[in-house]
């Protein structure tokens, strides 16, 4: 359904819902025509200029945590619903991506309430006659656009919708039409939580929905997670009204695997890293450069614990028919370049599953080391030195995340500070503390997200300056 004024409605027009791990379809939903949008907007205004604007800090952090509660309150629901749309298993969804939710909305609410703004007393001199104090606050943007992605729906939803309704916006929400479910629950979540009618707005739909939302003239700032493509077309819509925009976008990250590394780990780590969700998430591994000793060995045990992976268990389907003929389009492409396949390079019998892929042999020219690809693959090279291997990490449009193994201390400080990315994680993936910021460098994305920088981005500050005057 869509939620738009603090009501639930249909729309006129629907699209299918298709369960990735059998390509049936299972259900319908509201479609939002470009009316629905402009009334979610206007019903975002409006709430602005209603209780919701009057709310202070400690209103707001309330409701967070009555959201974060609701969720919490039907987790099961949510994981069934994460499930069925994105068809990743089901651990994942219950371990990863609905607790994260909940984590969003507890987390915003307690740097809410720990967050301090500047002030500065000044003295009187020179053509400044009278002492003064300066100080800062923080309004709300206004109305924000949230554009959310397919593959960690309401994770990557609710880490932007905290943030932004920590610091008094109102938001229209648009996740991806493939992925509907958990945005529909949470509007029900919010609805339940007595949040103001105005204040949350969901309208569903493809791209011609979005492509309204973030060109309409009653945004003031969009925030997008998705591919850098979609990205670069939502910033020339934003810019024809200037609206400000948060982006995470695509990635083509690299791990590097020193010799002195613990072997094991590495693999281990290397595994869970490209084939995580099948490889869809913008922080997975595409690129694995292994130092010469130990690059037969590292191949040898990555193809072979590739190769024990479950489907449905280990990892799920490609979210739709269309990705898994482009990313075998990818395969075909590696073979034709030159590449050898380890394990996998081809699809399985069941939905939109495909096997994870190893690869080698391939330059660093190639189309297969250099383009996204958001699949369950990795292309593993050998390098030599540790100047190398950073010139080759950095060799990329993207700079979203990077991994280390070492157990040089040393090294491990000095090559994550060269690496161009916006995370490198060292002897680990995907650690994430929320107070910390997130994004990347070139086609990966613009700004930071998470902790003071989502609060940040989601305001905007104000000088006020009081004359004390002169001792009278």
């Amino acid at each position: 359904m869509l939620y738009i004024d603090g009501a639930f409605e249909s729309a006129a027009d629907t699209f299918a819902l298709v369960d990735p791990t059998d390509g049936r379809t299972t259900g319908t939903v509201p479609e939002a025509s470009a009316a629905h949008v402009d009334r979610a907007v206007a019903a975002a205004r409006r709430a602005l200029g209603g209780p919701w604007g009057e709310e202070g800090v400690e209103g707001r952090r309330a409701v967070l945590r009555r959201i974060a509660d609701g969720i919490e309150a039907r987790f099961d629901e949510f994981v069934a619903a994460e499930v069925a749309d994105t068809g990743k298993p089901r651990e994942l969804a219950a371990t990863v991506d609905i607790p994260r939710a909940v984590g969003n909305f507890r987390a915003y609410a307690d740097l809410l309430y720990g967050r301090a703004e500047e002030a500065y007393p000044t003295a009187a001199h020179g053509w400044n006659s009278g002492a003064a104090l300066s100080y800062t606050l923080r309004r709300p943007l206004g109305v924000v656009a949230v554009v959310a992605p397919w593959n960690l729906p309401l994770l990557l939803l609710t880490w932007k919708v905290a943030p932004a309704l920590a610091m008094g916006n109102t938001v229209v929400a648009k996740p991806s039409e493939l992925t509907p479910r958990t945005a529909t629950l949470l509007a029900e979540v919010i609805d339940a939580a007595g949040v103001p009618a105005g204040v949350f707005n969901l309208v569903h739909g493809a791209a011609a929905t979005g492509a309204h939302l973030v060109a309409h003239p009653g945004v003031d700032a969009i925030a997008f997670t998705g591919a850098t493509a979609t990205g670069r077309t939502i910033m020339g819509a934003a810019a024809a009204n200037l609206t400000p925009v948060s982006f995470e976008l695509g990635g083509k990250n690299a791990a590097v695997v020193f010799a002195d590394a613990d072997l094991d780990a590495a693999v281990a780590g290397t595994v869970r890293s490209s084939f995580t969700h099948a490889g869809q998430i913008c922080l997975c591994t595409e690129r694995v450069y292994v130092q010469r000793p130990v690059y037969d060995r590292f191949v040898r045990a990555l193809a072979e614990r590739t190769r024990a992976l479950r489907p449905g268990v280990d990892y799920g389907p490609m979210i739709s028919a269309g990705h898994r003929a482009k990313v075998l389009g990818h395969f075909r492409l590696a073979e034709e370049e030159g590449a050898t396949v380890e394990v996998g390079g081809r699809a399985m019998d069941q939905g939109f599953f495909v096997e994870p892929t190893v690869l080698t042999g391939l330059g660093d020219d190639t189309r297969t080391v250099r383009e996204e690809i958001f699949g369950p693959v990795c292309h593993v090279a050998p390098f030599d030195t540790e100047a190398e291997v950073v010139g080759r990490v950095n060799d990329s449009e993207y700079g979203l995340a990077a991994t280390v193994w070492t157990t040089d201390l040393s090294r491990a400080h000095r090559v994550a500070a060269r690496i161009e990315a916006g995370i490198v994680w060292v002897n680990c993936w995907n650690l994430r503390d929320l107070r910390t910021p997130f994004g990347g460098l070139r086609s990966s994305g613009i700004g930071r997200e998470g902790g003071a920088h989502s609060l940040d981005f989601f305001s905007e500050p104000v000088t006020v300056c009081v004359g004390i005057g002169a001792e009278q």
